[in-house]
């Protein structure tokens, strides 16, 4: 399965929050841009198990998006 996941760095926390806006309420964080990557994979899986075992079955969608950053 494939989900977007938004990384915004923390100056305060001094790393990356990581969101999924698909599924709400799943977020992880890392100290590192590969941390957080690795943080957020355990945690959509772990969504991902919570809502099978309460019969919620959620069907992917197929949008493929890319969310980036200029500086100008």
């Amino acid at each position: 399965m494939r989900f977007q996941v938004i990384f915004t760095y923390d100056s305060e926390y001094k790393g990356y929050v990581a969101d999924v806006p698909e599924l709400p309420g799943c977020m992880s964080q890392g100290k590192t841009l590969d941390e957080a990557i690795e943080n957020i994979k355990d945690a959509i899986k772990g969504y991902l198990y919570v809502q099978e075992k309460h019969g919620r079955i959620l069907e992917p969608k197929e949008e493929a998006a890319f969310i980036g950053e200029v500086v100008v």
